[in-house]
């Protein structure tokens, strides 16, 4: 329901947080595994890389690889007003379900972790749909909401990605990301360099909640996003945010 987001209204918020929670009281978030829906999302993925001369003309218009279909993979869509208009997907990576984009690129430095028993977050495909990100600029606020609901709901403290040169500034400002590994092609549907950062996502947690209201969840909300397991749904999951 659309009342559960309350963000504090004591003068002290931004009036950057503002608009962002204004935006957010129209978001509903998508799990979709088949369908109509996620082929969507495979084209607003096509669609922001193709205009970043990331991909290849494709005569389907879709991006999507082995990766999405791995049992720890979670696809997400973001809309407003029932209108797509971005996404990303999600690893919850571990030693039992070790699969996703980072692992196969760095796997010298991130498999030694995931055997000393370590787990993080791998968010890739992040895509906005040009238009609407002209419209409403807070949208890359409300994909990235969604990589530390995730660390919280299954308690890995680490967002661990390969983000692009351009894109550093602002995983450094939003979450104190930090480099730790070098430079490596990063080949397939996908051609570019892959720059490896983490985020200690759990150790910041109260100052990016000073910083960032926003990306405040509450317990249902990321129970009903990440509960059922990937494969198990037979349609489309909605769910409204909502603040703890």
């Amino acid at each position: 329901m659309r009342g559960e987001i309350k963000p504090v209204t004591d003068g002290a918020m931004s009036n950057f947080a503002r608009n962002v929670f204004s935006v957010l009281e129209r978001t509903e978030y998508r799990r979709c595994e088949r369908g109509d829906d996620l082929h969507d999302i495979y084209r607003l993925r096509y669609n922001s890389y193709k205009n970043a001369d990331l991909v290849s003309e494709s005569s389907d218009r879709m991006v999507y690889d082995e990766y999405d279909e791995k049992p720890n993979c979670y696809k997400l869509g973001v809309y407003i007003d029932a209108n797509l208009v971005g996404t990303i997907r999600l690893h919850v990576v571990s030693k039992e379900q070790p699969w996703s984009p980072s692992v196969s690129v760095y796997p010298d430095i991130l498999i030694p972790r995931l055997e000393a028993g370590e787990r993080f977050i791998d968010p890739s495909r992040f895509a906005a749909d040009l238009e609407w990100a002209r419209i409403y600029p807070q949208i890359p606020y409300l994909i990235l909401r969604l990589a530390g609901m995730a660390c919280f709901y299954f308690n890995a403290p680490y967002v661990i990605s390969m983000i692009r040169g351009d894109h550093v500034a602002f995983y450094k400002r939003i979450y104190n990301s930090r480099p730790i590994g070098t430079p490596r092609n990063y080949d397939g549907v996908i051609n570019t360099v892959a720059l490896l950062y983490e985020a200690d996502v759990l150790a910041i947690q109260h100052e990016t909640f000073s910083r960032f209201p926003f990306f405040q969840s509450s317990a249902r909300e990321q129970r009903m996003l990440f509960s059922a397991p990937p494969g198990s749904l037979t349609g489309p999951l909605t769910v409204m945010p909502s603040l703890p």
